[in-house]
């Protein structure tokens, strides 16, 4: 477990080093665990310089009653298209193989082609008739839980600027992560794991990487912690360390500790990097046992696709979708769980510019059992009453098919996200884009909004949640955002 990307030196004043302290000290320091209870004895720093000083992740009052203690968020990197998912456009079908009426000659990757009809047949689903694509039968029979939002906008184009902004509010890098800010703002009630973990997917990592789950100026602390059910945290330990030697250097460590934060009073990311150290030697203790999903039963495993043979990729996904649900059983406030990862040409993810069917054929086939699977978990299970499930991908695409291609280019102008579960009306369509799924055309909803709505679920008021940097006290919705109160239970 990485506690940050930034180098620390505890050299000078007469003390030893913290490294060599370690290195020297390996074999009486008893196991990776040596700091277990420490912060619990006091032994850890001072209090109030991040948060609450040496317990950071300590759960905090929100703004107001929330309405969700955690959150799952299901990010589909690539940009899914809405056209071939959950925005019905029969108009499509009419206007199939001809020029776009006032289209654009040249869109983000060439020339644009004609208008071309959906790739999958829709009908409709539930109690509400929604209409949603064969490409996710799975998900489409939990139509009437969900709330959609059919009219988001971005303020990019481009994949990676894309990521940030949805994930960060800002289309730049160094700015902190929606599930950094959460955790800086209200904690997490299980001390042993992380506030914010992020589960990447097995084929890698989405195309701007850490900056998706990065704290940005925050303290490193908050930043999300990468997680994958197939590269399970084990416990290591030093056999033939007694409890005595084992306590007396968690002792030592703590009295060095504590007086290099004397010596360095106000120093935040040396009290989020002792926190953090702290944190990662509590894992090695709870982790492996969440890892294990040895435990889960057969049915269980066949509910989420864990155990097909026949798709690795999608058992691999499938088991980050139990391991997210464990994570919620115990509290961590913030799972980001991403399908698909960077690759050039998009075979990896759902950047669909060439051979679209043929790329969502596979991509689907990996999402949709898993993440349905999911969601009835923890509606079973009584988690879903607490829990805000989110799906969202950073754009969407055009209604015309690139010139010479069989897919369709980026489209940030008018594409559909959606929340259920904890607080979050029921079976609702909100927003919509023009006939031929080009733009939003009413209740039109930057992802400021977006993210407005998910920190008002957990009883954070966008407009209050601040942190002040370099003179200005930034936020996660910049300067703009409001609530999607029509999506509110």
């Amino acid at each position: 477990m990485n506690p940050g990307p930034d180098s620390l030196s505890f050299q000078g004043h007469g003390l030893l080093d913290r490294r060599g302290f370690l290195g020297r000290s390996a074999t009486a320091l008893g196991s990776v665990a040596l700091t277990h209870l420490l912060g619990r004895e006091g032994l850890l720093g001072q209090p109030g310089l991040i948060a609450d000083g040496a317990h950071p992740l300590r759960p905090r009052a929100p703004h107001h009653t929330p309405r969700a203690r955690n959150v799952v968020v299901i990010f589909c990197a690539g940009a899914v298209s809405q056209l071939e998912t959950w925005d019905y456009k029969p108009e499509l079908h009419r206007w199939d193989d001809k020029p776009m009426p006032g289209g654009p000659a040249v869109t983000f990757q060439g020339p644009a082609g004609n208008l071309a009809r959906p790739q999958y047949a829709f009908r409709p689903r539930g109690q509400t008739g929604k209409m949603v694509s064969d490409l996710i039968p799975h998900l489409a029979e939990l139509t009437d839980d969900i709330a959609f939002i059919h009219s988001l906008t971005s303020k990019s184009n481009t994949h990676g600027p894309a990521e940030n902004f949805l994930s960060t509010g800002f289309a730049l890098d160094g700015f902190p992560s929606v599930g950094a800010w959460i955790g800086h703002a209200l904690g997490t009630e299980n001390q042993d794991l992380p506030a914010f973990v992020t589960l990447l997917d097995p084929r890698g990592v989405p195309q701007n990487g850490s900056n998706n789950w990065g704290s940005g100026f925050l303290p490193a602390t908050f930043q999300g912690t990468t997680w994958s059910a197939q590269n399970p945290v084990r416990h290591l330990s030093a056999p033939g360390i007694g409890s005595e030697a084992d306590e007396a250097a968690r002792r030592l460590l703590g009295q060095l500790n504590r007086r290099h934060l004397e010596q360095h009073p106000g120093d935040e990311k040396l009290a989020a990097r002792i926190a953090s150290y702290e944190l990662a030697a509590r894992m090695q203790l709870s982790v492996p046992e969440i890892s294990d999903l040895s435990t889960e039963p057969a049915h269980v495993l066949r509910a989420y696709g864990a155990d097909d043979p026949r798709n690795p990729i999608k058992a691999g996904f499938a088991k980050n979708c139990i391991l997210a649900r464990r994570l919620i059983e115990r509290g961590v406030r913030f799972v980001q769980l991403f399908n698909g990862a960077y690759a050039s040409g998009g075979e990896l993810n759902w950047d669909g510019h060439n051979k679209l069917k043929e790329q969502y054929d596979r991509h689907a086939a990996i999402l949709d059992q898993p993440a349905a699977a999911l969601i009835r978990d923890l509606r079973q299970r009584g988690l879903l009453e607490n829990t805000l499930v989110v799906w969202c991908t950073e754009f969407g695409r055009m209604p015309f098919f690139q010139k010479g291609a069989q897919g369709r280019d980026h489209n940030p102008d008018g594409f559909t996200c959606w929340m259920t579960g904890a607080g979050v009306r029921r079976g609702v369509s909100h927003g919509v884009t023009d006939e031929l799924g080009r733009a939003a055309v009413h209740d039109i909803h930057p992802l400021y909004d977006f993210n407005a709505t998910l920190l008002h679920l957990l009883g954070l008021d966008h407009e209050r949640l601040t942190f002040e940097h370099n003179g200005v006290q930034r936020r996660l919705t910049n300067v703009e955002g409001q609530v999607i109160r029509e999506i509110l239970a």
